[in-house]
């Protein structure tokens, strides 16, 4: 009978869990943490449910938005979605028409506030040429270098481009992939008009899919063990021995769904996978700071989530309007840069003074939390190579953010990575 061993409990392996689950195939998923949703999960702390990584999700994560429906009785309540509006504070303000794409984005940019006739239609000559081509570059080069090739002028780059570009890729402009940047384009804001929706979170990361999978894949007969830390993966004649916590047991197929930096530890010494283990070796990682920011009950922001551009702040979040939770505020640092040299208290400080710029009479914080990701995702390189999903390996198959899809490392490559290993173990089955 098959039985699937998914290594690790985050997006992509809950993802796998649940998809075999809705198969009626057995499944058992190891996660070392007590907390599921890997690199998108909840910290505990004050009393207050906070996420390591604040994520903005979008209409165009179909597979995402579809699990969370299937396994999240409570879907409706769980996510406040949205038109897109693309607001920088004070600087820019872009909302979506209501009209097919691509016009809704065209009519919106048309009457975006912060920006000049000229650079309006410099970024639709932009998009039109990108739509001619079909979002396909000759060879691939970075964002900075193809937004100068296209005479995009600093403004546009500074309140439009730069910060889509980092939320997508997580890389910085100047050595992000401008072809998986365009991936992203094509599919949110020239596919349908819903998925350029915005889509946030109104429950913590590990409440909104992971633990609801879990419960989902439990009720139909599989097993999801926390604090199961996995230190052998041995292939055998007929499928795979998995050690954890001193235990052993044999499954018939395994997914290794953790993070691509600790992938190898497992991959070293199996042949097969020898040339899997290079490509991966070869990544390189990008952080995500989360800095958690506790004010009086009466603090607000203007807006459920803004943009900010002159300082360290690329996000932030009200989470009193999201969530529920008066006076916690969250904001998000991608990539990396100066803030890496600052300690927890320092990088607490620095975020409270610029949000002090834009919030009029905002008291001191009551407390401040900083969870720092320092390898986030992988660094979204021009031409960077991508481990597939299914390995030469027999029944092994590997998921995460990190293999193979025209995406970043996002929520929903991910997710689809998860997908696509548990379909096809579900076609052997």
């Amino acid at each position: 009978m098959t039985h699937v061993a998914i290594i690790g409990g985050g997006y992509a392996g809950m993802s796998a869990a649940a998809t075999l689950a809705t198969r009626k195939i057995k499944v058992t998923v190891f996660e070392a943490a007590r907390q599921l949703g890997g690199r998108a999960r909840r910290v505990d702390y004050r009393d207050e449910a906070l996420d390591n990584g604040l994520h903005i999700l979008i209409g165009a994560y179909t597979e995402t938005l579809r699990l969370i429906e299937l396994v999240n009785s409570r879907h409706a309540s769980a996510v406040l979605r949205m038109p897109l509006e693309w607001k920088v504070h004070e600087e820019f303000h872009l909302r979506a028409a209501n009209l097919p794409a691509p016009f809704h984005l065209l009519v919106g940019l048309a009457s975006a506030q912060g920006l000049g006739i000229a650079e309006k239609f410099s970024a639709a000559r932009f998009l039109a040429k990108l739509r001619s081509n079909r979002y396909k570059l000759e060879r691939d080069l970075s964002v900075e270098t193809l937004l100068k090739q296209h005479a995009q002028s600093e403004t546009l780059r500074r309140v439009l481009w730069r910060p889509l570009c980092v939320a997508a890729l997580n890389t910085p402009p100047q050595s992000a992939s401008a072809q998986v940047f365009l991936n992203v384009l094509r599919d949110s804001l020239d596919a349908t008009q819903s998925a350029s929706d915005l889509v946030l979170a109104k429950v913590d990361l590990s409440a909104l899919l992971p633990e609801p999978a879990a419960a989902y894949v439990e009720h139909r007969g599989g097993t999801v063990l926390r604090s199961q830390r996995v230190t052998a993966i041995d292939p055998l004649a007929s499928g795979f021995e998995i050690e954890a916590n001193n235990q052993r047991a044999t499954f018939t197929h395994v997914i290794c769904a953790i993070s691509p930096h600790q992938v190898n530890a497992f991959l070293i010494g199996i042949t097969a996978l020898s040339e899997i283990a290079a490509v991966i070796d070869q990544l390189r990682y990008q952080p995500i700071h989360s800095v958690w920011l506790k004010y009086p009950g009466s603090v607000s922001l203007p807006s459920p989530m803004l943009g900010l551009t002159r300082g360290l702040i690329h996000w932030v979040f009200d989470r009193e309007t999201l969530c529920g939770q008066r006076g916690l505020v969250g904001a998000v640092i991608s990539a990396a840069g100066e803030h890496e040299n600052l300690t927890q208290d320092e990088l607490g400080a620095r975020i409270h003074c610029e949000l002090q710029q834009h919030v009029s009479g905002l008291p001191d914080p009551l407390w401040t939390r900083v969870i720092a990701e320092k390898r986030a995702t992988f660094a979204c390189m021009p031409g960077v190579r991508r481990p597939p999903q299914v390995t030469p390996l027999k029944n092994f198959y590997l998921a995460g953010d990190y293999t193979e899809s025209d995406y970043p490392a996002t929520i929903e490559s991910a997710v689809r990575s998860g997908i696509v290993c548990a379909e096809h173990i579900a076609q052997q089955a």
